[in-house]
């Protein structure tokens, strides 16, 4: 904090008796004052979604990562700089400042950040929620930000009372003296403000902890329920029009020709054009833009993927793998010469199809575009990227754009990326009204920005006595981080995680990558590369146990030596779904990993009967370091358990003349409640850092459930999904 200046805790007057305020900046940044319009902006984003959220005028102050006010009225306002998209920041990121505050948390109330470079965290590289890192990002700074108020405010109480700051203690949004004395932080806001920032405070160890580590329920919750909520799809603006999107069947297509007539005749149509993402019908209700819509004669040039489809898409990486050895992501001793002198070798391919997000709150986006500026309510991950697109599809400056960041019904990495926006902007720049563009659930099916198809292939080498002694893996898949994130040099990082830190301690390694593009835009999706590379990687450890003549579980307990925190998430796992022991006609199957600084093992129980798959539990241990909310962490592996589980068993995207053939839930199948099974979370106490949950359990579940298979059935799974095979 020692960067920070008395201007960065400015003092505004506040609404209704509200005081002024301690504004307080997060270490390495600093801002201008936010205009009161954009204020204005955030507490509108919020206000329905989080329960008592403030005016504008209330949150006037320094434009930081994070927000810190409080009040006269002993109000407590924390600005939230990450999305909330199910994976509770909302309540995570608060707890960590309410615990060096030493407040009661449920006084706090939270805003969502709006767009500024002040909000980005120094290593987050831009005001992006991803990566499962906002608590390891945040773990840190947020509790130096509230140390450093509870600081102040004790300094304020002593200067008052004249005494030795040593005497006066923090507690429950007051502070106390020897003497029973007491102020609380209202009546200190004004002074503390006017103090000289501590360039060195001391944080809470952990035994000291009464909010950080314990469970409670999201602050989000209650207005899901009564829905309060405002998820993008529920923005409603004075004057609106409501728009629906046709777009090119063909993945990638242009508008030809259009024919609008018949659709512009029709009730409640407003507008009809055409967009650089497509034709908008715009009208009074959404209803009616949809029955519009079917009137629209157009005629589309369907570009290069007419003829496009899985088969292709497969034999190009296949083609491409062959074509030579790729990019080297690591080199660990002399792979070739040891495969060549081991006892046994054993290789084998793998391949990982296209997978739809799937989101439950389809793509949408409200845009009100103005003369000199333009307002965007967007349920997004990606503020800043989302105030550039719309500023370019306004022909505005990206600072004549406000983005209010709602509720997100579903992120999952889609909402990283853009797409859905610059209809929005340029149909309202057009009507001079705000428009809300809607996606149906098939546009967002059959338009998405899917998870990158992947061919990996393995070779492994073991010596005489079972152990492994060479590992070669080659990837082939398409970039994601080249088109959204331009440019990548050499090995793109996001095709390589749970690959190049490969757990098992193989002397010779090697890992390498060719890039083979397919023609259509693939995307983020949730644990991105994990899942393809510990689908792969954790399914040829079992092939090569079974060469071994050795259990799966041993086997891999023989290459951990060197890795006690892995080591013991296997332990957990094999001995809390009884291991080697499952109940008759059950079968198990295991699989580790360690990604996004966590650490987790996974079993799987099923049965095969009659061809048919059952699978019965799923236990999961994890080592993710301290928690925050062990009930978040809990809730976060059970949905990434359902998220795998609904992967592995049903997901695929085909695509027959560049177009995608899924449409609906009915035939891109998620898990249902009947079919889900017993799962089994056991959370591993650490005094580690923290690690990422939200994407963490997902990769797991696929290799564990194809181990199984082999376990019940002797046959070896190597392409997703299991679906597509016969049992």
């Amino acid at each position: 904090m020692s960067d920070l200046s008395r201007r960065d805790f400015l003092n505004s007057t506040a609404t209704a008796g509200a005081g002024l305020i301690l504004a307080l900046t997060l270490p390495g940044r600093a801002g201008n004052a936010v205009p009161a319009a954009n204020s204005k902006a955030v507490a509108r984003a919020a206000g329905a979604a989080v329960p008592g959220a403030m005016d504008g005028a209330a949150l006037a102050g320094s434009q930081i990562n994070a927000w810190l006010r409080i009040a006269r009225d002993n109000s407590i306002t924390i600005v939230v700089d990450r999305s909330e998209m199910g994976q509770g920041v909302y309540t995570a990121l608060p707890m960590l400042l309410a615990e060096e505050l030493n407040i009661d948390f449920n006084v706090i109330r939270v805003v969502a950040a709006p767009v500024g470079d002040a909000y980005v965290s120094p290593g987050n590289g831009g005001q992006i929620t991803g990566t499962s890192n906002s608590i390891q990002e945040s773990w840190e700074k947020l509790r130096k930000a509230g140390a450093t108020a509870r600081t102040l405010l004790v300094s304020a109480a002593a200067k008052r009372w004249q005494v030795d700051p040593a005497q006066c203690q923090a507690k429950n949004g007051t502070v106390v003296n020897a003497q029973g004395q007491a102020l609380t932080y209202g009546e200190l806001a004004d002074s503390a403000a006017k103090l000289p920032v501590p360039t060195d405070v001391k944080l809470k160890p952990k035994n000291s902890f009464q909010i950080i580590g314990k469970s409670r329920a999201r602050i989000d919750t209650p207005g899901k329920v009564d829905g309060s909520a405002e998820f993008g799809i529920d923005v409603k603006l004075p004057g609106m029009l409501y728009a629906a999107l046709a777009q090119s069947p063909v993945l990638g297509g242009k508008v030809k020709a259009l024919d609008s007539g018949a659709a512009e005749k029709m009730p409640g149509v407003r507008k009809v054009l055409i967009t650089s993402s497509g034709v908008v019908v715009a009208a009074e209700h959404f209803w009616q833009a949809l029955k519009a819509r079917k009137a629209l004669t157009i005629t589309w040039d369907p570009g290069a993927n007419v003829q496009l489809d899985n088969a292709a898409i497969h034999a190009l990486l296949k083609k491409t793998a062959a074509a030579g050895a790729g990019l080297s992501a690591r080199a660990d001793g002399d792979v070739e010469t040891a495969l060549k002198s081991a006892k046994q070798h054993l290789s084998a391919a793998y391949y990982l199809p296209l997978l739809a997000h799937a989101c439950m709150e389809p793509m949408n986006c409200t845009a009100d575009v103005k003369a000199n500026g333009c307002d965007l309510y967007v349920g997004t991950q990606v503020q800043q990227v989302s105030q550039i697109t719309a500023a370019t599809a306004a022909g505005l400056l990206p600072a004549q754009v406000r983005v209010f960041t709602t509720l997100l019904g579903g992120g999952f990495g889609r909402r990283l990326d853009v797409d859905f926006i610059p209809a929005a902007v340029e149909a309202s720049k057009a009507l001079g009204v705000p428009v809300k563009v809607i996606w149906t659930r098939e546009d967002d099916m059959t338009h998405d920005t899917y998870r990158p198809p992947a061919y990996e292939e393995l070779s492994g080498g073991l010596d005489a006595a079972g152990k492994l002694i060479a590992w070669k893996l080659h990837i082939t898949s398409p970039s994601i981080t080249a088109r959204m994130f331009p440019p990548v040099k050499g090995v793109d990082d996001s095709v390589i995680e749970a690959a190049v830190n490969n757990l098992y301690d193989v002397p010779n390694l090697a890992v390498s990558y060719s890039r083979q593009e397919i023609g259509i835009d693939v995307g983020y999706l949730r644990s991105v590369s994990h899942a393809a590379n510990c689908f792969a990687i954790e399914s040829f450890m079992d092939e090569l146990a079974v060469a071994a003549g050795k259990n799966p579980y041993d086997f891999r307990v023989q290459q951990l030596a060197k890795k006690p925190r892995q080591r013991r998430v296997l332990q957990l796992a094999a001995e809390r779904s009884g291991w080697g022991k499952p109940p008759p006609g059950r079968y198990h199957g295991i699989a580790l990993m360690e990604g996004y600084t966590t650490h987790l093992a996974q079993v799987a129980e099923i049965s095969v009967a009659n061809g048919e798959l059952k699978v019965h539990k799923i236990t999961c241990v994890v080592d993710c370091g301290q928690m925050v909310n062990p009930r978040i962490v809990e809730s976060q592996m059970e949905s990434g358990i359902v998220f795998g589980l609904s992967a592995a068993l049903w997901g695929e995207i085909t695509l027959v003349g560049g177009q995608v053939q899924q449409t609906n839930f009915n035939n891109y199948r998620l898990l249902r409640n009947n079919e889900l099974p017993e799962l089994d979370v056991y959370l591993v106490d650490s005094d580690e850092p923290p690690g990422g949950i939200g994407e963490a359990a997902v990769p797991l579940v696929a290799p564990a459930l194809c181990n199984a298979i082999f376990a019940a059935t002797g046959k070896r799974l190597r392409e997703l999904p299991i679906a597509a095979h016969k049992l």
